[in-house]
């Protein structure tokens, strides 16, 4: 079980408000530069689409955004865990759901907060709403009102209606339950299965699982009041006695009595050991309830040694994560223009998931997870983070759509569209969180060398908070602790490990140390003790090669240059030695390596190919499939210059040694990052955009480096030191918390 994630009101508050408050933006999707763009945009181009759309209203979904928009609306008055705030407070939640959608599907969301608690009122906003998206997302109201919204909505409007808060937890529950099932040997009709929470969600659960087959009076309802039985009438309404079974039992523990499944969306503590004792062989124990379940896996499993667990947490397996339906099941309704989401499209969606989670798992899920993770009583339902996601229950939801009829534009080649649905993800958000799980199982202690500068020291706490590893600061602790008694966070000089040289006993071992290095280089013992005890990237280093920690971070506060040179004081990381400084740059769905960006200031022919190979070490081990390009102003040959050649004999050299992954050149960069472009030169060897790019001098890589991080809003990783047998990342001057809790990462993961 992986750390917890730590996160603190600061934290939270600064999340949401840098570097822009909130969570989304908008951006134009068509060039807006010139007159003729305006033209087009606007007067009269525009009404164009708008007499195509007054003449065909399904022309819309041609013309316009709505045929991948969404609507995530709310009133605020059940938000999760916290009540009734208000439609206001709810808007940094729904801001989230949107991101949610976008990133996990590519659908774009709206947040919409409606200041009612008037269904009728909600209704109607909602219905005048309709033209403008392709659907509906209701989340956080309360009941029963989310019930009535929901169901005259859905009468009312020719586009998807989805109450999350029901139908999320109820299709991966389902997903879950599927194979659960399947591991135990037992049919759905047979079971006998315990619900308690007769909220939203669970009412939706039994609603769905008896649409999947589940018999009415094998599925017992509980609420606070105890078991819903037939003749009840306390605490009842119209949506609880849809499920008033057939029943003597009468309280929670009654009915876990030899049943088969549990299903929990009600409070921690719920169940005890005694009623898992009591259920039936091989039981099934989905404790749901947010943030602490029903019962924990562990006090389950220490009176059932056969029993499947599942929670809502994270740090536990079988997760049941709404994100593992709600932006699939859209993206899969939205593609077909379809008029509503119904059971059937649910259950498809449910069904992709338990397949999928029977299927062999890719390996870059293992590798993030750091198993092999296989079906079975511990895999039951996939991982969030799984990149087959986005290509397998999207399809699988439009087929059940257009069996079902409410699909308005059917989609004719589903290979294609498969294909497509493959190529619209960012992959760079894969990556990045695959790197954050494997350093969370790795616990690395990690160096942090600048504790003189606030960012670093957010940076450290962070990266413990997130669960990511151990920290060790260099600094003053008197500093630091006013960095943190500033930040409101003092609490956090706890978590933290902080060191100098004033502290540890071995500071002439470092000395003595430095001393054997440098004595031949014009370094006395006085000079290697003042290196040792008063410059923290010397200090930082000198720990790192006493096996003190795992991996150091620097470069916050000084330049890369100067940072490098003393290092170099600690490990060979001369150009001479194979050193290589790697940048990583992500935008619009790419990664993108640049190299040298460092070490190398006129490199060889010879010394470009050696980048080359170091560069393609960093991609794997981000789990990319090198692809290098030997950059350049010329295009295989033309115009000659010495500069061009030297690209293009790197490529022969290269060819020489034999590698084991793809590379050309020289070229330009719109040859290797363009396949359009790059089909000008069919002899080209590359099959795909190049991933990463060799320059011809460190000068024309850190310039590459700057401008893009300047005007195309890049995010810019590194540069990442590799050739050197110890993990030292170097942060960039202008770096933010968010890029050194990165550069520590990849310091974690052993990248490079």
């Amino acid at each position: 079980m992986s750390p917890r994630t730590k996160v603190t009101p600061e934290e939270a508050l600064a999340y949401h408000l840098e570097p822009v408050p909130g969570k989304i933006e908008i951006s134009a999707s068509t060039p807006m530069v010139t007159q003729r763009d305006l033209s087009l945009a606007y007067s009269p181009g525009v009404a164009v689409p708008v007499q195509a759309i007054a003449d065909n209203p399904a022309t819309a979904y041609d013309y316009t955004t709505k045929g991948n928009l969404v609507a995530v609306i709310s009133n605020g008055s059940a938000i999760l865990g916290m009540g009734n705030l208000g439609a206001l407070a709810s808007k940094p939640v729904m801001e989230g759901k949107a991101v949610l959608f976008k990133r996990f599907a590519d659908v774009n969301a709206i947040d919409i907060e409606l200041d009612t608690e008037d269904a009728d009122e909600i209704i109607n906003a909602v219905r005048l709403m309709g033209p403008t998206f392709g659907g509906i997302n209701l989340e956080d109201i309360k009941a029963p009102e989310c019930f009535i919204i929901e169901q005259q909505l859905k009468e009312l409007m020719d586009i998807p209606v989805f109450h999350d808060d029901q139908h999320g937890t109820a299709v991966i529950c389902a997903a879950g339950l599927i194979n659960a099932l399947h591991i135990s040997g037992k049919k759905i009709a047979d079971c006998r299965i315990v619900l308690n929470g007769a909220g939203a969600a669970g009412i939706a659960c039994l609603e769905l699982l008896k649409a999947m087959g589940a018999t009415h009076d094998n599925c017992i309802m509980c609420d606070t009041k105890g078991v819903i039985y037939q003749g009840r009438t306390e605490g009842m309404n119209q949506w609880k006695s849809a499920h008033a079974a057939r029943t003597d039992t009468r309280t929670l523990a009654e009915a876990m009595v030899g049943a088969d499944v549990f299903l929990g969306v009600s409070a921690k503590g719920a169940v005890s050991a005694e009623m898992v004792a009591s259920m039936a062989d091989n039981p099934v124990i989905f404790a749901m309830a947010n943030p602490d379940p029903e019962i924990t896996p562990e006090e389950a499993h220490a009176v059932r040694a056969d029993a499947i667990v599942a929670t809502g947490r994270s740090d536990y397996p079988n997760q049941v994560n709404n994100v593992l339906g709600f932006p699939y099941l859209f993206r899969g309704a939205l593609d077909i223009h379809a008029t509503a989401i119904n059971d059937a499209m649910k259950i498809a969606c449910a069904e992709a998931l338990a397949a999928l989670a029977r299927e062999d798992v890719p390996d870059e899920v293992a590798m993030a997870y750091g198993t092999k993770l296989s079906f079975g009583p511990e895999y039951i339902i996939p991982t969030p983070f799984d990149p087959r996601l986005i290509h397998v229950v999207p399809p699988a939801v439009a087929r059940a759509g257009m069996e079902t009829g409410v699909a308005r534009r059917p989609i004719v080649d589903m290979d294609a569209y498969e294909h497509s649905l493959r190529a619209r993800m960012d992959p760079t958000a894969s990556i990045l969180q695959s790197l954050s799980v494997r350093a969370r199982r790795e616990q690395a202690r990690i160096i942090f060398a600048e504790g003189d500068d606030e960012r670093v020291v957010r940076a450290a706490v962070t990266f413990k908070r997130s669960g990511l590893g151990q920290p060790l600061v260099v600094g003053r602790p008197e500093q630091i602790v006013g960095f943190l008694t500033t930040l409101g966070m003092p609490e956090a000089i706890d978590e933290i490990e902080i060191v100098n040289a004033a502290m540890i006993d071995n500071l002439e071992t470092y000395t003595d140390f430095l001393y054997q290095r440098l004595h031949r280089k014009g370094f006395d013992q006085r000079d290697c003790h003042k290196l040792a005890s008063r410059d923290r990237h010397v200090f930082a280093a000198l720990l790192l090669a006493h096996d003190m920690a795992d991996g150091m971070v620097t470069g916050a506060t000084r330049k890369s240059a100067h940072v490098l040179n003393l290092i170099n004081h600690v490990f060979d990381a001369e150009p001479g030695d194979g050193a290589v400084g790697v940048t990583a740059l992500l935008a619009r769905g790419r990664m993108v390596l640049l190299a040298d960006t460092l070490v190398q200031e006129w490199p060889t022919e010879n010394d470009l190919a050696d980048i080359a190979m170091r560069a393609a070490d960093v991609a794997r081990s981000l789990g990319l499939e090198p692809r290098v390009a030997f950059c350049s102003f010329s295009n295989f040959g033309y115009p000659v210059s010495e500069r061009a050649v030297k690209m293009a004999r790197a490529s022969e050299v290269l060819a020489a040694r034999g590698v084991d992954f793809e590379f050309d050149g020289e070229m330009t960069v719109d040859v290797a990052l363009n396949t359009e472009v790059m089909k000008s030169f069919p002899f080209c060897r590359l099959t795909g955009p190049a991933n990463i790019l060799v320059m011809p001098a460190r000068h024309s890589a850190s310039i590459s480096v700057k401008l893009l991080q300047e005007m195309g809003h890049v995010t810019v990783i590194g540069p990442i030191l590799t050739g050197i047998d110890r993990q030292v990342k170097l942060c960039s001057t202008s770096s933010t918390v968010n890029d050194i809790v990165n550069m520590a990462i990849m310091a974690a993961c052993k990248v490079g």
